[in-house]
């Protein structure tokens, strides 16, 4: 039966999950205007751009191409599809993705599940690239994974857990500073929520759904983090 009121926290566990979630948020936060992140906010952009293909899909339409630029930013492609679906996905995604691979790192089953299934994706994604950074981050991370999943498997290096743990906290943390730097510190014309006040009928400027869409994924974040202290309870 589920702890859900946390009672005799904290185990062994849990101190080791809240301990590596502390640290990998000062890590990040030090480290990140530097270039020893970029591939992993490379790969929180790509989720990203995932998360809109996967709306534009989700709502019958055709995903044209996937792209991921040096700069950190990126684009999807597509087709029809519901708009008003396919716009919001990208952020609220990457905060989705986030608590996934944050809950899939508490038990070494469902990291290694996590772990495939973003390899999957990662190889899926090879054929609809539409530039040569993307498919060079794709196999590059699958590379990573795959040396990761073998340490674990094979030797006493068992990191395969921290390293979903250490993506989806990355996933979480991009997503809530990147609605705050395009959407709320300056406004970005051509972002997501821009685009989506424009088709919008609520009364609401692109800041304002910066703000709404700012508050859900930092709900996403800490209702992670409880999650993973129950499931770990």
């Amino acid at each position: 039966m589920a702890n859900w009121e946390l009672k005799n926290c904290c185990k062994h566990d849990q101190v080791v999950f809240i301990t590596f979630v502390g640290v990998s948020f000062v890590v990040i936060l030090s480290l990140w205007r530097t270039v020893l992140l970029t591939p992993f906010k490379l790969i929180t952009v790509f989720l990203h751009e995932t998360s809109h293909a996967l709306a534009c899909k989700l709502t019958c339409g055709h995903v044209e191409g996937i792209q991921v630029h040096a700069d950190e930013g990126g684009a999807t492609h597509t087709r029809g599809g519901i708009y008003c679906v396919i716009l919001p996905a990208g952020y609220l995604g990457s905060s989705f993705w986030g608590l996934l691979f944050i809950l899939a790192s508490t038990k070494l089953l469902t990291a290694r599940i996590a772990a495939g299934c973003l390899i999957l994706a990662l190889f899926i994604v090879l054929f609809v690239a539409k530039n040569w950074l993307l498919r060079g981050l794709c196999i590059g991370f699958i590379i990573f994974l795959a040396i990761i999943w073998v340490l674990q498997e094979l030797t006493h290096v068992r990191i395969l857990r921290y390293a979903i743990l250490f993506i989806g906290v990355m996933n979480s943390l991009f997503s809530v500073y990147d609605i705050y730097d395009d959407l709320i510190s300056r406004r970005v014309n051509s972002s997501d929520a821009e685009k989506f006040a424009d088709i919008c009928p609520c009364p609401c400027n692109g800041v304002g759904w910066g703000v709404i869409w700012g508050i859900l994924s930092f709900i996403f974040l800490c209702g992670s983090m409880y999650l993973g202290l129950v499931i770990l309870s």
